[in-house]
């Protein structure tokens, strides 16, 4: 009997405390949803002087943390600033350098806080800060080592012929020796460096990417804080161009104090951190410099019509078969002329002949007729002789210099 009651008892503690956990639970419960009624209906009551409650609510200034892609949302890119919202908002961009905090001692440590702590209170405007991870392409710092390092190559072989020489005549003193052996030395070394940095840079690219870390303040600029409405869109833009410079200027002496070197982007420089921001993957094997070359900036095509690529191919095409019809003219009149001085160098001694003749008929009065029928009756039979036996040595020639000609043609 005395198990059953001490049985009976402990049961009964155990229903009480779970009683008492079932009541606090649903307590907990009725208070969440009392605080999210109370959130949907947000409505401070406030109790005045007579004891009413009044519905007003007090407003307090709220600033909320925006996402990056506002800042990275843009119209255009205009006088070092970033224009977004239809020209409603600038932003100017100030990119930091980092600095070695691990590397500090305690006392540099502390007064670079407390700078950064005066930095922060000195704020009196919104700002955001910005970090890009960049993948770093190392191919043209290698082709850049790899020239100077031809060139350290080809000094190098200069020296050390200049030494051969001189040890090989043996008309240098020792000291004259030393001193271009040590030249000689630094050269090698200067070189063997060069082949070393390549080497290594080379597999460090290789085996993983080399990332470089690049911090922004980003600030911006409403148009709503002018209060002039008179000024049009060049006086708005202008105006909020000088008040973000001096918000930069501002920035930038007091992170001069945390031994911070800073610095306002370009416009060149802005469209470069955006095209990273929005091309991460291709950025790598495409430079924003290529990217602009190529034209990947343009809007439309450039090409030009089909019908005016027609007429330039046709154009062309007549100017080349006019170059070829002109040669083979010109061609064809050189070898009309040559064919021409052919023929007179092959009757050359008939043509003499028939001269020769000519002339002697007419001075037939003073020579005497007797003697100008021997004198050309001498010359047909010499001439008959002359072709039988082969023709003289000048026809030889001449049949020779035409064999030639034609060969050549």
């Amino acid at each position: 009997m005395d198990n059953i009651k001490l049985l009976t008892t402990i049961l009964a503690v155990v229903v009480g405390l779970m009683c008492m956990l079932l009541v606090i639970l649903a307590l907990i419960q009725f208070k969440n949803f009392m605080d999210k009624k109370n959130a949907k209906n947000p409505q401070a009551k406030k109790e005045n002087n007579n004891g009413k409650i009044t519905g007003k609510t007090k407003k307090f200034k709220d600033y909320r943390t925006e996402s990056i892609m506002n800042f990275l949302e843009f119209d255009t890119i205009v006088d070092n600033m970033i224009s977004q919202k239809d020209g409603m908002r600038y932003v100017m961009v100030i990119e930091c350098q980092g600095i070695n905090y691990d590397l500090m001692s305690q006392v540099e440590k502390n007064a670079v806080e407390e700078s950064f702590v005066q930095f922060l209170n000195t704020i009196r405007y919104p700002i955001q800060i910005y970090t890009q991870t960049r993948t770093i392409n190392l191919e043209d710092s290698i082709q850049t080592y790899k020239a100077k390092v031809d060139e350290a190559k080809l000094e190098l072989d200069k020296e050390e012929r200049k030494y051969e020489e001189m040890r090989r005549s043996g008309r240098y003193p020792d000291d004259v020796m030393n001193k271009q052996y040590i030249e000689v030395t630094k050269r090698k070394n200067l070189y063997e460096y060069g082949k070393d940095i390549i080497y290594n840079t080379e597999r460090m690219s290789k085996n993983k990417n080399v990332l470089n870390k690049k911090y922004y303040v980003v600030v911006p600029y409403y148009l709503e804080e002018v209060n002039d409405e008179k000024m049009d869109k060049a006086e708005q833009r202008s105006y909020a161009f000088s008040e973000l410079y001096t918000r930069c200027q501002s920035i930038m002496r007091t992170l001069s104090s945390c031994e911070i070197n800073s610095r306002v982007l370009s416009s060149d420089e802005l469209v470069e951190l955006l095209y990273m921001a929005y091309n991460r993957d291709d950025a790598e094997v495409y430079g924003v410099d290529k990217a602009i070359k190529a034209g990947y900036d343009e809007l439309y095509t450039t090409a030009q019509d089909v019908v005016e690529k027609q007429m330039k191919e046709l154009d062309k095409e007549i100017e080349q078969k006019a170059l070829k019809k002109a040669q083979q003219t010109v061609y064809e009149v050189r070898s009309d002329k040559q064919r021409i001085l052919d023929e007179r160098r092959r009757t050359k001694a008939s043509l003499i002949e028939e001269l020769a003749k000519t002339m002697i008929d007419e001075n037939k009065t003073i020579i005497g007729e007797d003697v100008a029928e021997e004198a050309k009756r001498r010359i047909s039979t010499k001439r008959k002789r002359v072709v039988k036996e082969g023709g003289t040595k000048e026809d030889a020639i001449e049949k020779k210099s035409i064999r030639k000609a034609k060969t050549t043609k």
